[in-house]
């Protein structure tokens, strides 16, 4: 892929915010008062540990247009949620020169910067598998109002799934469901709440993890005996074994600074699919899996042969 596309390591999931990493790794750490401090910000603080909504810094207020990125044929949406949210989203249609398959790709990013920030990695999408793709973006994020947490979250992918379901364009199309690291949770937790519908035609991982509580211990280590006052769960390897109807496509990358390659090896083996193929991406890091060799190509291989064959 030529652009660059996403944000740099250190807006993912495992990285929280700098400050709070490098005040957490302290030696000190062990006096119990500074234990103390830590169970609180935890505790307290989670959420803007676990949603850094504004990484970059400018992440609120700067959501980068599709047609930067020379994509014209999109569409800016509001969309509102049963909650009284809403959630700003881009609609990318392939462009008319080329055969539209009936598919459509809803994405789901990780836990920092906005959908801006992955519309390089929609319009390969786009250019490999030519479909629609939706950008959601989750509450709280880029120009989405709200607060983030995970029953939130949850509604969001909901209310995203439902708008292409009713959307005249889209209502007849396949869809398949992607996620990257946080945005594998929200995708997992989605397509086993909607699998009888029979319409998601495929499921996508890119390294996502077990749950938030068994990451901590690899991401965090001095909190490793705090972790059980983590109140955001997302326990995939607990919904994916949920999912029987729908094919997934796992692509870990085996150089993952952040989620251990091992979280998504373990979400393989629950994984209870009729069809569920393993992909791996040999020096592909956390946030930088999408620009190796080969990616796109096991992405097309499997819509080809497992979602719109079927």
């Amino acid at each position: 892929m030529s652009d660059s596309p996403p944000p740099p390591s250190s807006w993912s999931i495992g990285n929280m915010t700098n400050s709070a990493v490098q005040f957490l790794r302290l030696p000190v750490l062990a006096s119990s008062g500074l234990a103390v401090v830590a169970s609180g910000l935890l505790y307290f603080k989670q959420n803007e540990l676990i949603y850094p909504r504004n990484v970059p810094v400018d992440a609120r207020t700067n959501v980068p247009s599709p047609r930067q990125f020379g994509i014209t044929d999109f569409e800016d949406l509001q969309i509102p949620t049963p909650d009284g949210e809403t959630l700003h989203a881009f609609f990318l249609r392939p462009p008319k020169s080329r055969y539209r398959r009936n598919l459509t790709v809803i994405m789901f990013h990780g836990n920092a910067g906005n959908i801006g920030h992955r519309v390089p990695i929609a319009k390969a999408m786009q250019d490999t598998l030519h479909c629609n793709v939706l950008l959601l973006e989750y509450r709280g994020y880029g120009m989405s109002t709200g607060m983030p947490d995970e029953a939130g979250l949850k509604i969001d992918a909901q209310t995203g799934l439902d708008y292409l379901r009713q959307r005249a364009e889209t209502r007849d199309d396949k869809i398949v469901v992607y996620g990257q690291s946080l945005g594998g949770a929200v995708s997992i937790n989605l397509v086993a709440t909607n699998q009888d519908q029979g319409d998601i035609g495929g499921l996508i991982l890119e390294n996502t993890f077990l749950s938030i509580r068994k990451l901590i211990p690899s991401i965090f280590p001095p909190a490793r005996y705090l972790a059980r006052l983590c109140h955001q769960y997302w326990i995939s390897e607990d919904v994916l074994p949920k999912i029987s109807k729908v094919p997934v496509l796992f692509l870990s990358g085996l150089k993952d600074e952040l989620v251990p390659p091992s979280n998504m090896t373990q979400l393989f083996a629950v994984c209870k699919s009729e069809t569920k193929i393993w992909r791996t991406l040999p020096n592909g890091g956390h946030n930088d899996s999408v620009a190796e060799p080969g990616y796109f190509e096991h992405i097309h291989s499997f819509v080809t042969e497992e979602v719109l064959s079927k």
